[in-house]
């Protein structure tokens, strides 16, 4: 069960427009497990480093590793 989770979920990641996702935009892929599994699992996306973590100070957000010049999205916000 957790590696087909963590397949939709990844699948689920590279298919959205948003570069970074809220946790409960990742429980979308997989609505019929718990929401304290559904944490595990994303934490060993990250861990393994399939997923990484975004931080707006009072936000934490996930994100592919691959969608990391962060800073140049965000300068252009400015």
């Amino acid at each position: 069960m957790s590696e087909d989770a963590k397949s939709r979920i990844m699948e689920f990641v590279k298919t959205q427009k948003k570069s970074k996702l809220y946790f409960n935009d990742l429980c979308k892929a997989v609505p019929e497990i718990k929401m304290m599994q559904a944490k595990k699992i994303v934490n060993e996306l990250v861990n393994e480093g399939q997923l990484k973590y975004w931080s707006s100070g009072s936000t934490t957000m996930y994100m592919l590793p691959s969608e990391g010049d962060v800073d140049k999205e965000e300068k252009g916000m400015n």
